[in-house]
This record gives C-alpha cells, structure tokens and sequence, in this order.
C-alpha cells in the first residue's frame, strides 16, 4: 500500500505544507537539554523555605514553600501565602546553606512576598517577562514539593490571561495574567519559579487547581513594581472605592448609544466608603473613571494605584437607563473591599 501525504499549498508543488521537523529523537534530546540546562543553573537560586510560627513557649513549625533569589544581596521572593502569619523562618539551597529569614514585605493581594537573609553572595536568578510567553511554550517549574529540595518539573503554557482571586481580610481582588501550565506542582513548591526555557523566572508559582492544572504569578511590568514598592516600603498602597460589583453587559439601546457593550453593576456599597460619599447606589452601571473604560473589576483594580488615593476622579455611570456624571475621591485601601 503505497502512502499518500494530503497538504494544502499549490497545485503541483509536492513539498507545499511539508515543515523541516526535527525527528522524535531529535526533539527529545532538545527536549531534555533545555530541562538539563535549566535545571542546572536555577537550581542554585532556589531555596526551600521552613517557615515558624510564634506560640507560647517558643515557636513551632508551620509549614513550608519555595522562594527564588532576587538580588545576591540576600532578597528572596515568594508567595505570600507561604509566609501569611510568619514574620520568619529558615532558608535552604541545594549546596548545603542554611540561613535564616525575615519578612520584608507581603502583598497578600498579589500572593507576593519578599524575603531577606543574611547571605551576600547568593546567586540571583535571571527575571523574564511574562509578557513574552506563547501558548504551548515550554516551562520549567523548581522548587521544593513536600519539602523534596530543587525538584524539577516541565510542561507547557496551557493558557494566559488566567484570573486568580485573593483575600486578605475583607479585602479581595483578582490578580491579573496568571500564567497557566500543566507543569507538576503540589504542596512546597509555591513561592518557587516558573521558568522558561532561556533559564529566565517568568512566574511565581502559587496555586494548585487540579490535576494536571497549575498556576503562577507572572513576572511582569506590574509585579516588578509591586515587588520594587515592598522592598521600598514594606507593604502595597492601593487605592479603594468601597464597591463590590461585577461585570454585565449594557443594555442595547444604552450600549449603541454609548458606543460599549459591557460595564461594572455596582451590587453593594460599602458604608462610609468613597463610594457612599458620592451618592452611588446598588444597580448603577460604571461605565468609565478617570478616562478609563470599566468593562469589568479588573479594570478598576488597575486604576486603583497609589497615585489614586485623595484625587478626585471623574464617574461617567448608567442610572435607571441615564448616563450621568459625578465625582469620587478614592481613599487608601486598608482590609476594605478592594473595589
């Protein structure tokens, strides 16, 4: 039976839609070098973290994560999770080094913390940008499962732009971009690095969903800054409303009208709040703030930076099928609704 190869490309040209693949054994052997070579130098950045609580009579242990190096200086970075309700611990690397920690600073609405030790002359790892990454590229995930030190695991990028709810207190927010991958992770290897396969950190790894499903905080333009305001200052400031809301889509003649299709509904309102000062109400529809379209709360999570608190701000919303204008001056969020 002779083989008969179908392709799409013109007529009379058997090698249209032919692709120069490297062989099975090729692509493993590239395969296993990218893992090797990650693995190899990641490792040494690595750290397993043992984290202590304070009780009466002394300390006890309480649990434990991973953390990445940041700077040869002693800053780790981590989730926060890891370190919630922990102002210290132990630190160690796969060359035998034991130091111990100090909470920085955590961000419980990133899932981000920062660490410091005494150590000098750690070696840091290598930030990418998470901006760059492509559905179905290969990932690296280092850290320390159920305390198995420098485990490596590998997958792909099974989705971007994955939403991730956090709390702290009554505050709550979604982190924007998580990084999906179907990379092994269990129990310790939160706080740990996702990487990609030129060995640079792309994600924190944070969360796992199920199965074959895990998920990570991207290094990016925002988490850069968010980690930038820790070291700085210990803690995040953010601006508030005091809204819990979600996104729906706008009536037809409201939304042809104005020329969008979706906006925030204000469900409650936080009393004593910004946005009880400025008269809105349960049922209003945000539309824009500041300039900004609101098509839905991550929207207004963004806008809601530093810069924000104090300034007065321009509310464009829907009312009763109205559009109407008011102000609204976000305060600094401090455990309120992070809306």
């Amino acid at each position: 039976m002779s083989n008969v190869l179908l392709v799409d490309g013109p007529a009379g040209d058997p090698a249209a839609g032919q692709v120069d693949r490297p062989s099975d054994g090729e692509a493993l052997d590239a395969y296993s070098s990218v893992i090797t070579a990650v693995a190899r130098d990641l490792a040494p950045s690595v750290a397993n973290l043992r984290v202590y609580r304070r009780v009466r009579g002394g300390r006890r242990a309480a649990g434990g994560g991973s953390a990445f190096v940041l700077a040869p200086d002693g800053y780790l970075v981590t989730s926060a999770h890891v370190v919630e309700g922990s102002p210290d611990g132990v630190a160690s690397f796969v060359d035998g080094r034991e130091m111990p920690f100090e909470v920085v600073g955590a961000d419980a609405l990133s899932d981000l913390a920062l660490l410091r030790t005494d150590g000098r002359d750690l070696a840091p790892a290598v930030l990418g940008d998470a901006a760059a990454l492509r559905v179905g590229q290969l990932v690296v995930a280092i850290g320390n499962p159920y305390g198995f030190a420098g485990s490596v695991t590998a997958g792909v990028v099974s989705a971007l732009g994955r939403s991730l709810p956090v709390r702290s207190g009554h505050a709550q927010r979604v982190v924007d971009n998580v990084i999906q991958t179907d990379a092994a992770l269990n129990p310790g290897n939160s706080g740990g690095a996702l990487v990609d396969g030129r060995g640079r950190v792309v994600g924190v790894n944070t969360a796992v969903a199920g199965v074959g499903l895990g998920l990570a905080v991207p290094i990016d333009a925002a988490t850069r800054r968010i980690i930038s305001a820790l070291m700085v200052d210990g803690r995040v400031w953010r601006a508030y409303l005091g809204i819990a809301g979600g996104a729906r889509p706008l009536p037809p003649r409201t939304a042809t009208r104005l020329g969008r299709d979706r906006a925030i509904e204000v469900v409650e309102i936080l009393p004593g709040s910004p946005a009880a000062d400025a008269g809105l109400q349960p049922e209003d529809l945000l539309v824009e703030a500041a300039g900004v379209q609101l098509r839905g709360v991550e929207d207004l999570h963004r806008l809601m930076t530093e810069a924000m608190i104090g300034r007065e701000i321009d509310l464009t919303i829907v009312r009763s099928g109205e559009q109407r204008r008011m102000s609204i001056t976000p305060r600094e969020l401090a455990d309120h609704s992070a809306g």
